[in-house]
């Protein structure tokens, strides 16, 4: 019997770090794949002080191009893989085991069956945490999140990953339109650079 070919989906930040443990496991990267739910900047990442983040969402967003990573792995193996890379513990032996009662903060790993040429494809899914967004509110969230401790870690550098992605949600050009108004600059590296001497 042949292997499953298992795949993992990749959006966002993910396509241009997927850690060591996916890159190393990766045999094909499938381009221009349109993920098969909506995204948008509507979850603050405790892991990038607060920032802004894409996630699924059942109200708005957009769906957008991603890639999906064939894996030289089985579906547990990949599966374990991509939760660690989403809890930042790529490397260590954790497992991932589905919460009885997933909560707003848990990181659940969902699959597609027969998705871009593959028997499975696997993300990553976390609950939506900011409420009424507006792209006020996430520029607030995104200029507070540049610091010196948290380098290539807040939600201007994830915009910029985002766009050079191709990704493009319902709020991505008033998001970066609020936060070049709110600190007079004309890009979004200014702006970064900028809060970062400040």
């Amino acid at each position: 019997m042949d292997r499953m070919k298992v795949g993992i989906l990749a959006y966002g930040s993910f396509i241009p770090d997927p850690g060591w443990e996916i890159e190393n496991a990766r045999t094909r990267i499938i381009r221009d794949v349109e993920t098969p739910f909506c995204i948008e900047f509507a979850r603050k990442s405790k892991g990038r002080m607060g920032a802004p983040t894409l996630v699924p969402v059942e109200v708005g967003g957009a769906r957008v191009r991603g890639q999906v990573f064939e894996m030289n792995l089985s579906e547990k193996e990949a599966t374990d893989v991509l939760y660690r890379r989403e809890i930042n513990k790529v490397g260590s032996d954790k497992k991932y085991k589905r919460p009885d009662t997933p909560g707003g903060d848990s990181v659940l790993v969902e699959r597609i069956p027969d998705f871009a040429g593959l028997d499975v494809v696997l993300y990553t899914k976390i609950a939506a945490n900011i409420d009424k967004l507006t792209p006020d509110k996430l520029a607030c969230y995104a200029i507070c999140s540049v610091t010196k401790n948290n380098l290539g870690r807040d939600g201007i550098t994830y915009l910029l990953d985002a766009k050079k992605a191709r990704i493009q949600t319902p709020l991505s050009a008033d998001y970066e339109a609020a936060i070049l108004r709110r600190t007079g600059c004309e890009t979004l590296e200014h702006a970064r650079e900028q809060l970062l001497e400040s």
